[in-house]
């Protein structure tokens, strides 16, 4: 077998509506509500920069141009730092900015997230690319897409992430019937969309983690639009895993899901508790909290 091609690219989409978080993403992204004191985003990308991506490819939409701000270099606030002595957090401005060539397409409607994914085709080309969703933090020793491009590299098979998830919540995300070849790897025999508890076919839930095959795009461009018009992604995996094979990956790490509030608190106390500064003082307040 041919070694697969590198993976250089990655798609991060981020042109929904927030729904779940209004009204606090009303006028914000909801990728730019803070873990502690950095956005959902870049920790995002910070895991991507990790694994030796060199392009990053954010399909925005309206009201999402703090996501570009963001990232993009701010002179009049760097030259306020540097006059004001703040050395520490002028570094950690100029490297958000300095992290990885960042190119923006535009889904013009928000029709499903394979057709945000088909927006990146033109960027992406004949190359293989990852896809991370832009609300779905994964904190873990080594980057979770990482372990996957490592699965892509020996298999040569596109790879989607999987996590054990309570049987009472499978009703909120895709799910596997797996083959299983490894204790972390199995072949996808089949995807089932937000299916009932007792109709799951597994408890392997798809986790907002992808390297795929450009081919994806066609498979994307003969699904047909479903309920309210949007095209999803998981009707697209399920040509690819017909036609070409289709991994899934059981990745070592916690997942948060940041469009979920309870999840989001949940993140900003683990992350919060990494952090030398105030762990201490922080832990015990929640001592006290509990108590």
């Amino acid at each position: 077998m041919n070694k697969p091609q590198p993976v250089r690219k990655a798609v991060i989409p981020v042109a929904g509506f927030g729904t779940r978080f209004l009204p606090a993403a009303k006028a914000m992204p909801k990728e730019m509500l803070p873990v502690v004191d950095k956005p959902i985003i870049q920790y995002i990308v910070e895991e991507a920069v990790a694994a030796g991506f060199t392009e990053i490819i954010f399909v925005t939409g309206r009201n999402k141009r703090a996501v570009e701000d963001h990232f993009d270099t701010s002179y009049e606030l760097e030259c306020l730092l540097e006059e004001k002595g703040k050395q520490e957090i002028l570094s950690d401005m100029r490297r958000i900015s300095d992290l990885v060539r960042i190119v923006y397409v535009r889904q013009k409607k928000a029709l499903g997230l394979g057709h945000a994914i088909l927006q990146a085709k033109q960027v992406v080309g004949d190359e293989p690319f990852a896809i991370f969703l832009g609300d779905d933090i994964i904190d873990s020793k080594r980057p979770a897409i990482q372990q996957m491009l490592d699965v892509y590299q020996e298999y040569g098979k596109s790879v989607i992430a999987v996590r054990r998830a309570p049987r009472d919540q499978l009703s909120n995300y895709g799910v596997i019937k797996p083959e299983k070849i490894t204790e972390r790897v199995s072949k996808v025999m089949e995807l089932v969309e937000k299916p009932e508890p007792d109709k799951a076919p597994s408890d392997l839930a798809i986790t907002g983690r992808y390297v795929l095959d450009h081919k994806i795009f066609s498979y994307i461009e003969d699904t047909k639009p479903g309920a309210g018009g949007e095209i999803q992604i998981t009707d697209a995996l399920t040509k690819l895993a017909s036609n070409d094979g289709l991994l899934a990956y059981e990745y070592e790490g916690t997942y948060y899901d940041g469009g979920n509030k309870l999840e989001l608190l949940k993140a900003q106390v683990d992350f919060a508790l990494k952090r030398p500064e105030f762990k201490k003082e922080f832990a015990q307040f929640l001592k006290d909290k509990v108590s």
